[in-house]
């Protein structure tokens, strides 16, 4: 017996509509172009036509898709609880995890929570540090933030500045959080084109962080291209403030400013030009990084975290237009790679962009050592159709630990939190969701869910606009995770769950 029964789509979303805006590039013939993320503040809502508008509305009257906010979900999913923003109004983004807290990132700064009873969750610390997007993760007593828009300075007072300033400053800063209710910020490292994402290689005395960041240009000052690799931050634990940049291993070789990535338009229509990595997930048990590079997938070792080794390199130049991120199973043979098309901002769940782009790419891993081959397998998108006001593509997610299973669960933006199954890579299949309706029908506006991670027996899902949910799944195939107890989580960092 399965809990889980998607609702019917009696109608076609996003057909009627294919010539607003931005969905008008996306319906094009061929992949589409990617955007990066959204910026220093969120996205102003884009208005959309009267037949759009229409359209929308029709849907929800025929229960097509869910009402204005309204909230639905699998029989297996429950909504625990949600918690809505409070002194930082900006764009959430992800989210960290250590002991009985929860630390959630905002463009403004960074949430703590107690998540002692995840009924209740409390609000312990709330810190106010602008800069985009603010990714965070913990080590120990370091918290690392990073920065990905041009500022003034590298204090937490600094504003706005163009990045053709040489003043202008982005990258990684380092927070003491041995006091999760006074978080103290202790050193900064500036990096080039900022820190977009980052990635931890905790040691015992080091933290390595792996720094992504792409889109260099010529009039950039401390950003010019080539920009074909990552910079690697050395932070002593003891002494956090004298964290810097020991190495900037090129992951793409080549001639020219382009280095070896995908060359992008017009060799490849649609597809991003890679200048850069987005972000960059490491197995530390097994030595092996998977990197998400706008225009490629790699793998790597790390045995080195010094001085990471490309091992295969692979492209998607029919249906990726933005590689985004990297999720391995436990057993390191299987990696799922995300496609950002549109960039987080375009309605790309509906049936005129059918199941294969905006998706996940599921790919084996074969062979040995240096040998290994990444292989593709398949696509998986989630099955309900959105509405063309709902910005909805695969993003961040992390495995629910069972043995034997490889789940997942995963955000889709305001297309919800998805749970799945990939055990069999070339069949992957949805086993539960929970979704909110759209925020507006009568305007894109981006929101919904931007990171959702299993950690100790809960979801825990940062909503863009909404504030932090909390989410339970009962359904004996995900129930054995229920017994593993993490002391600390960076998904970006996957641990050894069964070791």
């Amino acid at each position: 017996m399965t809990l889980y029964s998607p609702r019917t789509r009696r109608r076609r979303l996003g057909v009627a509509t294919a010539a607003v805006g931005l969905l008008a590039a996306l319906l094009a013939a061929g992949p589409v172009s990617a955007t990066p993320d959204p910026g220093d503040k969120s996205s102003a809502p884009k208005s959309v036509s009267k037949s759009t508008e229409a359209e929308v509305e029709k849907a929800i009257s025929a229960g097509d898709i869910p009402g204005q906010d309204e909230i639905v979900h699998s029989d297996n999913i429950q909504h625990v609880t949600n918690i809505p923003k409070e002194a930082l109004p900006g764009t959430n983004s992800d989210l960290a995890f250590q002991g009985k807290y929860a630390f959630a990132g905002n463009y403004d700064g960074f949430r703590v929570f107690d998540i002692s009873n995840p009924k209740a969750p409390k609000t312990v610390a709330q810190v106010l540090c602008p800069g985009s997007q603010n990714d965070i993760s913990v080590s120990g007593n370091l918290l690392f933030l990073s920065t990905d828009s041009s500022r003034s300075d590298d204090s937490c007072a600094s504003t706005t500045q163009p990045a053709t300033e040489k003043s202008s400053w982005e990258g990684m800063k380092v927070f003491d959080i041995s006091d999760k209710v006074n978080p103290k910020y202790v050193s900064a490292v500036e990096t080039a084109c900022g820190s977009h994402t980052h990635t931890l290689v905790p040691e015992k005395k080091n933290v390595y962080v792996y720094v992504s960041s792409y889109s260099p240009s010529a009039t950039f000052p401390d950003c010019k291209p080539p920009h074909d690799g990552i910079s690697v931050i050395k932070v002593p634990r003891k002494a956090p403030q004298k964290a810097a940049v020991v190495n900037f291993p090129v992951l793409f070789p080549g001639a020219g400013e382009d280095g070896g990535g995908n060359p992008g338009a017009p060799t490849n229509p649609g597809v991003s030009k890679t200048t850069g990595c987005h972000d960059i997930t490491v197995l530390p048990s097994k030595d092996l990084a998977a990197g998400a590079c706008m225009g490629d997938g790699i793998l790597f070792s790390i045995a080195d975290p010094e001085n990471p080794k490309v091992i295969d390199q692979v492209q998607d130049n029919v249906n990726f237009a933005f590689w985004h991120s990297a999720t391995f199973n436990q057993k390191a043979n299987k990696v799922v790679f995300t496609d950002e098309l549109g960039g987080g901002g375009a309605a790309t769940c509906n049936e005129a962009i059918g199941p294969d782009r905006g998706a996940d790419g599921i790919y084996d891993i074969t062979g040995k050592g240096d040998e290994r081959k990444l292989v593709f397998k398949s696509y998986f998108k989630i099955p309900r159709h959105q509405a063309d006001t709902e910005n909805c593509v695969a993003h961040n997610g992390s495995l629910i630990p069972v043995k034997g299973k490889d789940l997942m669960v995963q955000a889709w933006y305001q297309g919800g939190v998805s749970v799945w199954d990939f055990t069999n890579s070339a069949k992957p299949k949805e086993i539960g969701y929970f979704e909110r309706g759209p925020l507006t029908t009568d305007a894109m506006t981006t929101g919904g869910s931007w990171s959702a991670y299993y950690y100790n027996g809960y979801i825990y899902s940062n909503d863009i606009a909404k504030g932090f949910d909390v989410l339970k799944v009962n359904d004996a195939r995900t129930d054995p995770a229920k017994k593993i107890r993490l002391g600390e989580l960076n998904v970006q960092t996957q641990p050894d769950y069964f070791g």
